[in-house]
């Protein structure tokens, strides 16, 4: 027969204390409410007990479920933005919640039914994620209660969103290629459906501007290796004097494309030209030779804090509700870019 589960009531009579002096210092509201020793006496006896409070009760007694929704397009299956949902269930788990993750499985389906469902079971606040960086519609359901973007904005701009700053790491990246003395950059990959490409692309063009330079070359294309292959076909079958100084590559993906045909042409990187990345994808930008040179997508740090402000609002912290917040993408310096050779010069 199993040992049966220690309660609220059995540690009250182990420290000598009340019932509701126990329920306050497990549930974190014990200052100003029971005493220093005997909020150390309770702890102790919970201890001795090896007790720990009923998350379904102690949420039947507030109203709560302390869950918390996580509606996703495809990030749960990405091999980095997954990082978004790890972040948030982590900052979540830190407040006393759990997450409960629904993958839609597209980027084009329609969250709505998902949300609908987390709602019907009860859960205490939503976050829509997406893999990439998108303008949606705001399903109903999520206004409702407390909610947020995250890697995605609100086409009407009002309903809060926590994104990184493409524009400023776009700025950032080309500053990085300025610094190292190269003057013509073009750019290859990434297409206007995603919203990271135009905002990459504004950032590089204003960095080129502000240092006197022309603008960069652009090569559209898409997401993938294949688009890296074919872009920089197309920018090396022209004389080498006519070679940029250094390729800015809308992914990681697209940066690896152009390192194989660098590599399978006898074209030095970053002896010929500089190769840079975008995103810091894991196992990825640092497993290629030479290691790419990267901005890295802030991914788990917008988990964390879409989290943060939906459990704030829950718990009645003041929040700007139609606030966007930016966060930085960090430059990963690594092999694939070094100064400008006398090629390029």
């Amino acid at each position: 027969m199993s040992q049966r589960r220690p309660t609220a009531q059995d540690v009250a009579k182990r420290a000598g204390a009340s019932r509701s002096a126990v329920s306050m210092v497990m549930n974190g509201n014990a200052d100003g409410n029971v005493a220093p020793d005997m909020q150390e006496r309770i702890r102790s006896a919970a201890a001795e007990l090896e007790y720990t409070p009923n998350p379904i009760a102690s949420g039947l007694r507030r109203q709560r479920s302390q869950m918390i929704g996580i509606v996703t397009d495809e990030a749960a299956s990405s091999p980095f933005a997954g990082r978004m949902l790890a972040g948030a269930s982590k900052a979540a788990s830190e407040r006393g919640y759990l997450t409960v993750i629904a993958d839609a499985g597209a980027p084009n389906a329609d969250p709505s039914s998902f949300i609908d469902e987390l709602r019907r079971r009860r859960v205490d606040g939503l976050l829509l994620a997406t893999q990439r960086l998108r303008t949606v519609d705001v399903p109903d359901g999520l206004r409702l209660q407390p909610g947020i973007l995250a890697n995605c904005r609100d086409r009407l701009d009002s309903f809060p969103s926590i994104i990184p700053d493409e524009i400023r790491g776009g700025r950032e990246a080309a500053e990085h290629l300025i610094g190292l003395g190269h003057r013509r950059i073009a750019w290859v990959g990434g297409d206007d459906d995603v919203d990271a490409a135009p905002a990459r692309i504004a950032g590089l063009q204003a960095a080129l501007a502000s240092a006197g330079l022309p603008g960069a070359e652009l090569h559209a294309g898409e997401w993938d290796i294949s688009d890296g292959y074919r872009g920089a076909e197309r920018i090396f079958e022209r004389p080498t004097d006519q070679w940029p100084d250094a390729i800015f590559c809308a992914c990681d993906r697209v940066a690896v494309g152009v390192l194989l045909y660098a590599g399978a042409h006898g074209i030095s990187v970053p002896g010929d030209v500089s190769v840079m990345g975008y995103d810091d994808q894991r196992h990825l930008a640092d497993a290629t030779v030479p290691g790419i040179t990267t901005m890295s997508l802030p991914h788990e740090a917008m988990g964390r804090e879409a989290a943060r402000r939906v459990i704030d609002e829950l718990e009645g912290a003041p929040t700007d509700e139609a606030a966007t917040t930016l966060l930085q993408c960090p430059l990963v310096a690594r092999a694939s870019t070094a100064p400008r050779t006398s090629r390029a010069a």
